[in-house]
């Protein structure tokens, strides 16, 4: 009944995090949008999404630091509830757009979002052991990227048409965002306890992390694992995928509502999202619920698979619209004439290719470094944050060819990272394998002597 207990809070926790990341996943995809609508009505207000989504980024990795130990005095739930409470207040201040409340928010919202998954990684490992991991993993991924669907499709619904976002629309979209949080915070307030752990299960539990180490012990752990060659490589591929992460969540969506090539350019901004979440569903259930039968092909071909997705969405990205687009309203032409499917296409290209880095990153983070996780993960976001935030603090100076290009070499550069680091934990299972074998033959071989 344990094991039945524990997968229906897995299931609780993807509920709650589907219902609040709907609401904030969907807005940081129309934030500039919405906030250049506001700049056209009001030439006094200057806020601009991408600063905004660089400082929640930027506090959110000086906060993971933190976080484990905060983890450790409240305990998950209470440290999850707090994170959901920021997402709502951020959405809620876009109806009083105000550049110094825009800017306060985003810092609240990274202290909040380094405390949500923080939470989300403690409570997952709690309810789950090293047999139920890989689904759970699966199952809540799955469940989450569903936020990238009904929020847009109501975008979508809601923008059809609009060529400028007018007020009395941006107040509804946020009003029935901020109710959405509000329905997620209700969830997470809900969540059950975790489920004791029967002792006649140990052979099946994973290491709880339950150290109480303060921040500096923390940091400690974490920077002498980050020192080491595996974990110096894996931190260039934690740095494409935020590059990556800032990109499609962001600039993206941005790009396709500023293109005036597009017909209802402002609602495409939606159904880019709705793409988006169709890949990365995908991606989670193939890589995540059905691990077990890819884990057969190892890590690095996955990998490879999410690296030639996301260069064919760049190449057709670069082509499909003009470089001038992440700034604001272009009449600019680009290397084609703008095709709409093409736009959708490279959303689900994107989403899909994400989902293929992220849950292959899980996957080598929980297998090898399972003794020092908090350390490990606390890297993964600390770099994955660091750079989101580069990414939107240079999306507002950068032209979209030159973004492109760099989001295309670090690709390469964390791809072949990544592919060293799985080869070279794959030549060590060898020859520990090799070794295990020899060990076993010499002490047959030394037994027959003695009965001879």
């Amino acid at each position: 009944m344990a094991v039945d207990k524990s997968f229906r809070n897995v299931v609780h926790l993807g509920f709650a995090f589907m219902l609040i990341f709907t609401a904030f996943q969907t807005m940081g995809n129309i934030q500039k949008t919405i906030l250049d609508s506001v700049h056209q009505e009001d030439n006094s207000f200057n806020g601009d999404g991408y600063v905004s989504l660089a400082i929640i980024y930027a506090v959110m990795s000086i906060c993971n630091w933190l976080a484990p130990s905060a983890i450790n005095m409240t305990g998950p739930r209470f440290a999850m509830f707090y994170g959901g409470l920021t997402y709502l207040f951020f959405i809620m201040t876009f109806l009083i757009p105000k550049e110094w409340l825009l800017y306060f928010a985003s810092s609240v919202i990274g202290t909040g979002a380094a405390l949500i998954w923080t939470g989300q990684g403690n409570y997952l490992t709690l309810n789950s052991s090293k047999a139920t991991m890989s689904r759970n993993s699966g199952v809540f991924w799955a469940m989450l990227q569903f936020s990238m669907f009904v929020g847009n499709l109501f975008v979508f619904i809601k923008f059809k048409g609009q060529d400028k976002i007018d007020e009395a629309s941006r107040t509804v979209v946020i009003w029935t965002l901020s109710g959405i949080s509000v329905a997620g915070l209700v969830v997470v307030a809900l969540l059950p306890r975790a489920p004791k752990t029967d002792q006649s299960e140990n052979d099946n539990e994973l290491p709880m992390e339950e150290t109480h180490d303060g921040p500096v012990q923390t940091l400690k752990k974490a920077v002498n694992l980050f020192c080491t060659k595996n974990m110096l490589l894996l931190s260039v591929t934690f740095c494409y995928t935020g590059l990556s992460l800032g990109f499609f969540s962001g600039v993206y969506g941005s790009c396709l509502g500023f293109t005036k090539s597009f017909a209802d350019r402002k609602e495409l901004v939606g159904l880019s999202g709705i793409f988006i979440g169709v890949g990365e569903v995908l991606g989670g259930a193939t890589f995540g619920i059905l691990g077990a039968k890819t884990n057969k092909w190892g890590r690095d071909p996955i990998v490879i698979g999410g690296f030639i997705l996301h260069t064919v969405a760049y190449f057709l990205i670069f082509l499909n619209l003009p470089n001038s687009s992440p700034f604001g309203d272009t009449n600019e032409k680009a290397f084609i004439t703008s095709i709409k499917a093409v736009a959708l296409f490279c959303s689900f290209l994107l989403g899909l290719g994400d989902a293929c880095y992220n849950t292959q990153i899980y996957s080598i983070l929980g297998g090898v470094y399972s003794k020092n996780s908090a350390a490990a993960f606390a890297i993964f976001k600390f770099t994955q944050s660091v750079a989101a935030a580069i990414c939107f603090g240079y999306a507002s100076a950068v032209a979209l060819y030159g973004q492109l290009g760099v989001l295309l070499v670090l690709a390469i550069l964390g791809t072949v990272s990544f592919v060293m680091v799985e080869w070279t934990i794959k030549r060590e299972a060898s020859k520990r394998s090799s070794n295990t074998s020899i060990n076993s033959q010499d002490s047959s071989n030394s037994q027959n002597d003695l009965e001879s």
